[in-house]
């Protein structure tokens, strides 16, 4: 199957029924013991390890692996000292991806915010934000994905960017927000204000992932979506709402509560579904058997 076939595949799919996506890349490889700079360095430095991981999703169904290269822009990258590497890290992310997949399953370049914050609350340039992400978008799709997933962002004016910059290669590109409880990100952005704004830049799908919701909290976040757009919708929730334990990060929701949220998904308006920080294949094959189920 070609990309152009993929893509087509993806977005009737999309249209005409439920599309699932893989679970969490970087809490998977952190479980796995990885220690050390950037987990994108795994894309060269133990890329079976990568490959492994995509495996396991498509394994279970998933229809749409994201690939490791969530930091991969060269702001974000340069606070490991890797700026000048970040396309190449993005690009073997790509090729790994499309590697372990094969050409039947759909390769998602997966981009997330620089860390920075823009111009005038802080010192980021719009335009460099711009150009990070164009070239990471760029290197995503020289590696052989097929769609491009923004995601995790809080800020609407950097996804706003990221967005410019990655519809230049052509592809599909999904922009996805990180919500708190209260329905709003942290920087007070809400379903209503983000949705046009959105899909007058060019996205092909909107939706919500991460943040600090569980999954049932995320539900009325895409209902809201769905009031406020015609695009396909994605949802993509953490593995419960994170909790501090010691010095490090908990995602409490076991497979079987967190797969009953995905009718629900449904039925609120997503044709996109996944899973963000904390879930497995395990998390992802009771979402992808509780929503078949359901019919």
């Amino acid at each position: 199957m070609t990309r152009e076939e993929r893509i087509s595949k993806l977005l009737a799919g999309l249209r005409e029924g439920v599309v699932f996506k893989d679970g969490a890349m970087g809490t998977t490889l952190s479980a796995s013991g990885h220690s050390g700079q950037a987990l994108e360095l795994l894309n060269v430095e133990d890329p079976d390890r990568v490959k492994a991981v995509h495996e396991s999703y498509t394994a279970v169904g998933s229809q749409v692996v994201e690939t490791n290269t969530f930091q991969a822009n060269a702001i974000a990258m340069e606070r490991h000292g890797l700026r000048e590497r970040a396309a190449e890290l993005a690009r073997a992310g790509a090729e790994l991806a499309r590697e372990a997949v094969g050409d039947e399953v759909l390769v998602a370049g997966s981009m997330g915010p620089t860390g920075g914050i823009l111009e005038p609350y802080g010192d980021l340039q719009p335009e460099a934000a711009r150009e990070a992400f164009a070239e990471q978008a760029a290197a995503l799709a020289e590696g052989g994905a097929d769609l491009l997933v923004l995601e995790t962002f809080s800020a609407l004016e950097e996804l706003l960017e990221g967005l410019a910059g990655a519809v230049e290669t052509g592809l599909p590109v999904v922009a996805s927000l990180a919500f708190d409880p209260g329905g709003h990100t942290t920087f007070g952005v809400t379903p209503e204000s983000a949705a046009p704004r959105l899909a007058d830049a060019g996205a092909a799908v909107i939706g919500a992932n991460c943040g600090t919701v569980s999954p049932r909290d995320m539900v009325p976040i895409i209902e809201e979506f769905r009031k406020a757009t015609d695009l396909p919708i994605m949802a993509q929730p953490n593995a419960g709402s994170p909790e501090r334990v010691g010095d490090g990060i908990r995602f409490p929701e076991q497979p079987d509560t967190f797969g009953a949220a995905g009718p629900e998904f449904v039925a609120a308006g997503a044709t996109l579904i996944g899973g963000c920080c904390g879930t497995t294949p395990d998390h992802i094959a009771e979402l992808i058997r509780r929503v078949r189920a359901a019919g």
